[in-house]
């Protein structure tokens, strides 16, 4: 679907919340664009409506490229949450879009760690806080817990934290806040 700065917030915001979306900034001018366009609009067509396209012309919506630092085209940001979660520049191989959706629609590192500590029943208080979906909560538990830990289970707490902030986006303002927070706890 092709969004403008008026429908960005209804059609690429608002709906990462149920599925990624997945953003194609290009121009008509732009060969790369070109090249790219059909292979992003059959991988996501090939994902059967597990995610979304959406196409941004950068030429008549230059506030969204100015928002989000688009400095060459092609340039395609995947949106979970509300919040860039991963991205590419440039023309891309059909693998290579490929293996970036799936890594999009797999699970990511922070439910495989999470999924692990449930079965194992560890950490049941950080568990509950992300089961009821307070990941600022866990994130308190997990710099709370870092002081007494073993190596190995702040290793354990690291990793999850550092997974919760690639689930966010890296501009999420959990992740600025928490990642400073979890650096000062573990050095």
């Amino acid at each position: 679907m092709d969004v403008t700065t008026d429908t960005f917030e209804a059609d690429v915001i608002e709906r990462s919340h149920e599925l990624p979306v997945v953003v194609d900034f290009w121009a008509d001018w732009c060969g790369p664009c070109k090249t790219l366009a059909p292979v992003l609009e059959r991988e996501v067509a090939a994902r059967d409506g597990s995610l979304v396209l959406a196409k941004v012309d950068v030429d008549a919506n230059p506030e969204l490229s100015q928002r989000y630092g688009i400095r060459g085209i092609p340039a395609v940001k995947a949106f979970r949450n509300g919040h860039v979660v991963s991205e590419f520049a440039g023309a891309q191989s059909p693998q290579a879009v490929a293996a970036f959706l799936d890594a999009l629609l797999a699970p990511s590192e922070a439910v495989v760690l999470v999924n692990r500590l449930r079965e194992q029943g560890e950490l049941p208080e950080i568990v509950a806080a992300l089961d009821s979906g307070d990941t600022e909560q866990a994130l308190e538990e997990i710099l709370e817990a870092i002081p007494a830990s073993e190596p190995a289970m702040r290793e354990l707490l690291r990793r999850l934290a550092v997974a919760l902030f690639g689930d966010l986006g890296p501009e999420h303002p959990l992740s600025v806040t928490y990642r400073r927070r979890l650096a000062t706890a573990l050095y």
